[in-house]
C-alpha cells in the first residue's frame, strides 16, 4: 500500500497540489504591518476567526517588539478562551526505524551505516506498551519508518497489539500513527484499526528546497506527500494532523504554507487539521543541512503564537525536541499537547537501565527534555495547567467535522476540562507519588471551585468521587 509511482496519477480533482510559493511570498512581500492593522488581526482572531493568509502574513512581518509581544499576549489569552487550562498529554512509541529514504535531515536516512536497524517484535512491542502503562500514559503516537515491511496491514496489526495490552489498571485509550503516506486503500485498512489522528508532516512546503533535502527514495515526490492526507480523508480518516520541520526553509514562509494547508481542508472537506506540528531541526546522526534557516528560541515562541492565533481551533502540538525552559515558556502561547516522559530510544521505554542516557545511534534526533512523565505532571499543576488524558471525544465520534460542530461554539473548555480532571484524578490514583497526588488534588478542588454551582458541577463532583473508588473512564 506504500507509493508506487502508477499509482500516482490524481484523478480527483480535491486531490491536486494547491501550495503556491509565489502566492505565499506575494503575501509576505506586500504585507504592511501597521499597528493598527496588527491590532485588528489580533482582534479578528480573539473573536474566534480564522485568519487568511494575508492576515497572516502581516503577524509574520511584524517586527516591531511591542507588536510581538501584542501577539503573544494575544496568543495566550485566546488559549485561555478556546482550551482553558488544559494540557493533553501523550508519548511517541518508534515501532521500527527501516526506512528508504535519504533525508538530510533525518538520522533514519537509508545511507547511515551506523544506525542500527531495528523492528519491534511483538514480544518487544507489548513491553514497551507496559512500561509505558506502568508510568501512566494512556494517550500514545505510533511511528514508523517508510519502507515496504511497515506497510497498512503491519501498522494495523502493531495498532491491534498496543490497544490488547494491560499491565495492573493501565491501558492505552488512543493510538495516533505517524508514518508513511498510503494509498486511498492503504489508509482504509489502518481507518479499520480504530486509530485516532493520522500524522503526516511536509517538512518544508517551499518545493525547491524540498528537493534539495530529499535526496533519495519515495519521499522525494513532492506532490506525492502534500495530497497524502486528502487520500487519507477520502479513506474516512477525518482526524488528521500536519506539520512543518522549522529550519529547513524561511520560518516565515512555512507558517503561512501550514495555514494554506489548513484552508485547504476546510474548503475541501470542511474541517481543518485536528493538529498542526512545528518541529525544530535538531541534531542527529549524519545531520547535513544548509544552517542558514535555523529559527532561534525568540522567532519560535513567535511563530507558535501566531499559528495559535491564525487557527484558533486547531490543536498545536510541542515535543521533546525543544528543551524545558522553552517548553514551559512556549505553553503560554498556545500549545494544546505535548509529549511527556519522552524516550525515542528503539525499545527505550522498557530498558531499566541509563533511561536518560540517549544513544544517537538509535535515535532520528536528539531530544532535549528528559523529564519523566510524574516530573512533567507535577511541572504543569504548580503552573495551574490541568494535565490531561482524555480520549473522550475520540470515542463519541466527535471528530473531523463532528469534532468542528462541537468545538466552534465554545465547548472545548466547556466539557474538556472536565474530562481533564476525570483522568488527572485517575493518575493521582493509580501512578502519582504521594507528593504529585496531594498537589494534583489540590488544584482539581481549586478548579471545582471555579465553576458554576449547577447539575454538571454535581455530575463532575460525583464522577471525582466515583474515581477514588475505583472507577474508570469516566467522561463527559
Amino acid at each position: 500500500m506504500l507509493f508506487k509511482p502508477e499509482k500516482l496519477k490524481i484523478k480527483d480533482q480535491r486531490m491536486k497540489p494547491f501550495m503556491d510559493s509565489e502566492e505565499i511570498w506575494s503575501f509576505i512581500h506586500n504585507a504592511r504591518p501597521t499597528k493598527e492593522r496588527v491590532r485588528e488581526i489580533i482582534a479578528k482572531s480573539l473573536d474566534k476567526q480564522r485568519l487568511k493568509l494575508e492576515e497572516t502574513a502581516i503577524l509574520v512581518q511584524a517586527d516591531d517588539p511591542e507588536l510581538v509581544e501584542e501577539i503573544k499576549q494575544g496568543a495566550k489569552i485566546l488559549k485561555e478562551k478556546v482550551y482553558g487550562q488544559r494540557i493533553v498529554l501523550f508519548a511517541p512509541l518508534y515501532i521500527g526505524n527501516m526506512c528508504i529514504n535519504t533525508c538530510a535531515y533525518c538520522g533514519f536516512k537509508s545511507t547511515n551505516k551506523a544506525i542500527s536497524r531495528i523492528t519491534l517484535s511483538k514480544e518487544e512491542l507489548v513491553a514497551q506498551v507496559k512500561a509505558l502503562e506502568d508510568a501512566g500514559q494512556k494517550r500514545l503516537i505510533l511511528v514508523y519508518g517508510e519502507h515496504p515491511k511497515y506497510n497498512a496491514e503491519f501498522i494495523a496489526e502493531t495498532v491491534g497489539i498496543v490497544y490488547s495490552v494491560r499491565s495492573g489498571p493501565g491501558e492505552i485509550r488512543r493510538v495516533n500513527i505517524n508514518a508513511a503516506p498510503m494509498d486511498i486503500d492503504g489508509f482504509r485498512i489502518i481507518k479499520d484499526s480504530k486509530i485516532g489522528t493520522y500524522q503526516i508532516f511536509q517538512e518544508t512546503y517551499h518545493e525547491e528546497t524540498y528537493a534539495k533535502v530529499h535526496l533519495g527514495g519515495i519521499k522525494r515526490n513532492f506532490e506525492w506527500r502534500l495530497t497524502s492526507l486528502d487520500r487519507a480523508q477520502e479513506a474516512g480518516i477525518d482526524d488528521v494532523g500536519i506539520g512543518a520541520l522549522f529550519g529547513l526553509y524561511d520560518w516565515r514562509f512555512e507558517v503561512l504554507g501550514l495555514v494554506r494547508h489548513t484552508n485547504h481542508f476546510e474548503a475541501v472537506y470542511n474541517v481543518g487539521p485536528h493538529t498542526i506540528s512545528f518541529p525544530r531541526i535538531q541534531y542527529a546522526s549524519q545531520l547535513n543541512i544548509d544552517k542558514s534557516h535555523i529559527v532561534s528560541d525568540a522567532e519560535f515562541t513567535r511563530l507558535v503564537a501566531i499559528l495559535r492565533l491564525a487557527v484558533p481551533y486547531t490543536g498545536l502540538i510541542l515535543t521533546a525536541r525543544e528543551p524545558s525552559a522553552v517548553r514551559d515558556e512556549i505553553l503560554q502561547f498556545g500549545v494544546s499537547q505535548i509529549d511527556g516522559g519522552t524516550n525515542i530510544e528503539m525499545g527505550g521505554y522498557a530498558k531499566k537501565e541509563n533511561a536518560e542516557a540517549q544513544n544517537i545511534d538509535l535515535e532520528q534526533f536528539q531530544i532535549n527534555d528528559n523529564r519523566s512523565l510524574n516530573q512533567i505532571m507535577e511541572e504543569l499543576i504548580q503552573h495551574e495547567y490541568i494535565p490531561s488524558f482524555c480520549t473522550s471525544c475520540y470515542r463519541r465520534g466527535r471528530t473531523g467535522e463532528h469534532f468542528m460542530e462541537f468545538s466552534v461554539p465554545g465547548f472545548i473548555k466547556r466539557f474538556c476540562q472536565p474530562n481533564a480532571l476525570l483522568t488527572l484524578a485517575e493518575y493521582l490514583e493509580d501512578y502519582a507519588p504521594e507528593g504529585t497526588r496531594e498537589m494534583g488534588y489540590r488544584l482539581i478542588e481549586k478548579k471545582l471551585g471555579e465553576m458554576d454551582q449547577d447539575d454538571f458541577k454535581q455530575n463532575l463532583v460525583e464522577k471525582l468521587e466515583q474515581v477514588k473508588e475505583g472507577k474508570r473512564d469516566l467522561y463527559f
